[in-house]
């Protein structure tokens, strides 16, 4: 523990933080220690903490909450969107989609891997843009594709836009809202079910009445046009959503990003860019930034400076690939601990939520088919209903984590055992209605579920390794699934195994989220 005036300063996990710099005086407390970090580092962000938190809520982090929504929007709709092709696909060019459903889960987890780092090398702006770009072009050319290779290389391409979508704008949001207001990021989950909502109105009057009859029939491109018009759609959705965020919505660079870059003046800037939008201004400068790194560094006997040469700069770009980024994620026991629960959870939840939910229409249509009830409209309309009931579980997420007896972590367990248990009761229905009302128990619960999951995860991680620890729960979770269509495909998704394999490693990633060390709760992450 470092002694004298920076211990005076930066207090313990377990005390409130008052950066005492001249200028600058907000409450903040934060997640870790101080020994997790770099000291002049630590110092510098809590400045930064500070400021942000000086500003408050305002304009422009109301307009970033709408236009990071997007992220999420499109990281439900697009997994999901396969499922709501998936019998029209396979009726059509007579395949097993299952295939498809494998090359959805590799380009996310290229996408995963890709962005979540790339955005620690050139910055938050390119990545935040580009992700919802890529996913729209390649969208709008699955829909004319002319055969099932070329459509499973659209889906492939699309998906590595949607799987950079979280890593990048849950560190975006983050580094830009004051730690009052940090359980927003949890209310972000309404995007997600806003996503599958309209995915599931689009798709309800297009794929059902421009699809194939259920019947063994040949299917040709002809009769069979929904779901090339439901692609054209959505992808059309997605680059409105596009020119709203380059051309509209005028995102800064994450100060703590350009701080860890050791761009000072740049990060003092944007501080002041976004007090200026919000109608308030801040007394933050490049001096207040340096005092810190000079108070920890006289603790830590160094001079406080960050090398900030050609060659530093280009080797910082280069270490994002090594193993630079990833120990200080395991620097201490109780933060290495932290780091692999998390990582556990998003790999287990990343092999059961799509072995049930980009399956969850297909199980709609045979199991209410072996309950008698086989309209295709049905099924749609089923689908809308679950997609309804999803939304007000972002609000409860958004409750429940600011609860002092549940928290980030008690939320977290509990949602996820419940969606565990929904998944499995749904096998012992025995009439269609008593099998959609499982799902709607399901569909809420997952949603509080992923609304804390995609929260308590950046809030644990350091800002500048932050995409970094995005990229490593991200890629564990799309690496396990690709591992569920693979399930599917020898399990066979026409019996209740998949059901069953889901529901069960649900209930147990609910119990394993119970040993997470750190609340994040009323504490401002770094």
């Amino acid at each position: 523990m470092p002694s004298g005036s920076f211990q005076e300063l930066y207090t313990s996990f377990e005390k409130k933080d008052v950066i005492a710099v001249e200028g600058v005086q907000a409450h903040t407390q934060d997640v870790y220690t101080e020994e997790s970090l770099d000291p002049i580092y630590h110092a510098k962000v809590k400045v930064l903490n500070d400021a942000i938190q000086e500003i408050g809520m305002g304009k422009y982090q109301w307009y970033l909450f709408c236009v990071a929504g997007f992220g999420w929007f499109s990281d439900n709709l697009w997994p999901m969107t396969t499922g709501l092709i998936y019998t029209s696909v396979t009726s059509e060019f007579g395949v097993q989609g299952e295939w498809m459903i494998l090359a959805q889960a590799l380009g996310l987890l290229v996408g995963a891997a890709f962005w979540g780092i790339g955005c620690d090398m050139w910055g938050r702006r390119w990545s935040f843009n580009l992700t919802i770009l890529i996913t729209s072009i390649f969208a709008l050319a699955a829909g004319g594709a002319p055969n099932y290779t070329v459509l499973c290389t659209c889906v492939s391409l699309w998906s590595i836009g949607v799987g950079g979508n979280l890593p990048v704008d849950s560190a975006v949001f983050l580094e830009f809202i004051p730690a009052s207001h940090q359980y927003l990021l949890t209310v972000l989950s309404i995007w997600w079910a806003v996503g599958q909502l309209v995915g599931s109105l689009v798709a309800w009057p297009l794929i059902s009445n421009f699809s194939c009859p259920a019947a063994p029939a040949p299917c040709p491109t002809s009769s069979n046009k929904g779901w090339r018009y439901y692609l054209f759609a959505m992808g059309g959705v997605m680059m409105v959503m596009w020119i709203l965020r380059f051309f509209v919505f005028n995102l800064q660079e994450s100060p703590k990003y350009l701080m860890g870059r050791g761009r000072d003046e740049e990060a003092v800037a944007s501080v002041h860019r976004v007090a200026a939008i919000n109608g308030k201004t801040s007394n933050l400068s490049v001096e207040h930034l340096k005092e810190a790194a000079m108070l920890a560094g006289d603790s830590n006997g160094n001079d406080g400076e960050m090398d900030t040469s050609a060659k530093a700069a280009a080797m910082r770009k280069l270490s994002k690939f090594d193993a630079n980024h990833v120990k200080p994620l395991f620097a201490t026991r109780k933060l290495a601990y932290s780091t692999s629960i998390l990582i556990i959870l998003w790999a287990l939840i990343g092999l059961a939520f799509p072995l049930y939910s980009v399956f969850v229409n297909y199980y709609l249509q045979t199991r209410g088919a072996a309950l008698g009830n086989e309209s295709l409209s049905i099924v749609y309309r089923n689908q809308v209903i679950l997609s309804v009931i999803g939304i007000p579980g972002g609000l409860m997420a958004g409750y429940l984590i600011e609860l002092p007896m549940l928290g980030r972590r008690g939320t977290l367990a509990i949602s996820t055992v419940l969606t565990g248990v929904f998944i499995l009761a749904s096998t012992t229905a025995r009439t269609p209605n008593s099998y959609l009302g499982w799902n709607c128990g399901y569909s809420f619960t997952s949603t509080v579920m992923y609304g804390v999951l995609y929260a308590i995860s950046p809030e644990l991680f350091p800002t500048k390794d932050r995409g970094t620890g995005n990229s490593l729960v991200s890629a564990a979770n799309r690496i396990f699934g690709v591992m569920s269509p693979i399930i599917a495909l020898y399990a066979n998704i026409a019996t209740s195994v998949p059901i069953w394999v889901s529901g069960g490693i649900f209930v147990s990633a609910g119990l394993i989220a119970l040993l997470l060390p750190f609340e994040p709760r009323g504490r401002a992450s770094l």
